[in-house]
């Protein structure tokens, strides 16, 4: 892969918005798959390439032309993945923490609340791959409709149908099971 010329570095540093869509478009395809081959999650890795253009956009004044700015770029990719990594595995601990704590605290409240936990996970686990895959984003990763639509390439009212459904679903099965 050649490298963005010095110039249209220079402009990026200058803050010169267009020079940075064009760093952005050069780097886009490979970069995104770089991220892919770290995350094995083709949303992730493109929240992640986001988020790395939006810091380098950010700290742009940083930025020293005559380096090499590809392995500057890759290797910004790569540590922000190992980040990711790394916060995964500690909410994670929290997580597995909080369930021990549940559990020597007040065992017969955990254990209903573990049964509860599970419960949800094989209702949400019913629902449709789309279904599933809009309430997960919007709930767990607190993204909003537009953001989900942007994702998914579907239409912002496709996706408050497919949460308004499965919301519908979660009500029905609870309200059936801890009535």
């Amino acid at each position: 892969m050649n490298q963005p010329n010095v110039v249209l570095l220079r402009q990026v540093i200058d803050g010169n918005r267009n020079a940075f869509g064009q760093l952005y478009q050069f780097y886009h395809k490979p970069a995104l798959r770089f991220c892919i081959t770290l995350l094995k999650d083709e949303a992730e890795a493109e929240n992640v390439l986001h988020e790395v253009f939006l810091k380098i956009w950010e700290k742009r004044a940083q930025i020293n032309p005559a380096l090499n700015f590809n392995s500057y770029l890759f290797t910004c990719l790569r540590n922000y993945a190992f980040d990711h990594f790394k916060r995964m595995e500690k909410d994670r601990k929290l997580r597995e923490q909080y369930l021990l704590q549940m559990t020597l605290a007040q065992p017969e409240q955990a254990e209903e609340k573990n049964e509860q936990f599970q419960l949800l996970d094989e209702v949400i686990a019913n629902l449709s791959e789309k279904r599933k895959q809009v309430l997960l984003l919007n709930v767990y990763e607190g993204k909003s409709y537009q953001e989900i639509a942007d994702v998914m390439h579907i239409s912002t009212n496709t996706v408050k149908n497919q949460l308004v459904k499965a919301r519908q679903i979660l009500r029905d099965q609870f309200s059936v099971t801890f009535a």
